[in-house]
């Protein structure tokens, strides 16, 4: 009784529809961790040295990062600007890529089988995309490179 009494005086002087099931906090109003102020300072430091931030408004930004504890708070420091993109050189986007590639390889091959296997044509095909796919793998790997050295 006293839980409808609470949402019938709550609805007399707000205009929500009634929920049957408990409300979560929005995605942004959780806990920031180290990780998430520590991509929003990084995120905020190659802006600046791109020219979009100057060093008084870095300084106030990454002051207001540390002492953010929310992700609703780390948000607006980043807002006004654009989105990095990720890069290309993501082991996962690899992975994808490599799969596609072998799926995709496989069929032209069973369909060349199919077909009476007389001149080998998915070797083109093969060998266009394979170009495509090594270039990826030697990005991939000179990053991790890049990321080792920095590491040590």
């Amino acid at each position: 009784m006293c839980g409808h009494h609470r949402q019938a005086h709550r609805h007399s002087h707000h205009a929500a529809a009634p929920t049957t099931e408990p409300t979560r906090p929005p995605a942004d109003d959780k806990r920031a961790s180290d990780a998430e102020r520590d991509a929003v300072i990084s995120d905020l430091r190659v802006h600046a040295g791109e020219g979009r931030l100057t060093v008084e408004e870095l300084d106030e930004r990454i002051a207001a990062a540390l002492a953010a504890r929310t992700r609703a708070e780390l948000a607006p420091l980043v807002d006004d600007l654009p989105r990095r993109p990720r890069p290309v050189t993501d082991r996962q986007d690899f992975r994808e890529h490599l799969r596609s590639y072998l799926m995709v390889m496989a069929l032209l091959v069973a369909i060349w089988a199919l077909t009476g296997a007389g001149y080998f044509w998915p070797v083109w095909p093969m060998l266009g995309w394979g170009i495509g796919v090594a270039l990826h793998a030697s990005a991939v790997g000179s990053s991790s490179r890049r990321a080792h050295r920095a590491s040590t």
